[in-house]
């Protein structure tokens, strides 16, 4: 949810390519979190997981997963989790 997606290029997809494709890779010109494209597209979290994973695999976006000390989730990542869950 917290992995941070940018497009790979810089050229529009053209459209041999999906509209969901399109519009992540649109969205990802700046970078954005998996969560971000899916509320800005308006799809199911695990839709845009899943897209963002296969553009990843076809080298359409880069995907940087945050860091993780001994398999310990970071304490500002589980602070951001809690916020949000509390604005809920």
């Amino acid at each position: 949810m917290e992995a941070l997606v940018s497009s790979a290029t810089s050229a529009r997809l053209g459209m041999t390519y999906t509209r969901e494709y399109r519009a992540i890779s649109e969205l990802c010109r700046q970078v954005r979190s998996v969560a971000e494209i899916s509320a800005l597209l308006s799809v199911p979290l695990g839709v845009a997981r899943v897209l963002v994973a296969d553009m990843e695999a076809d080298g359409l976006v880069r995907v940087y997963q945050p860091q993780l000390d001994a398999g310990l989730p970071d304490r500002g990542l589980l602070e951001r989790v809690l916020s949000g869950l509390r604005r809920l």
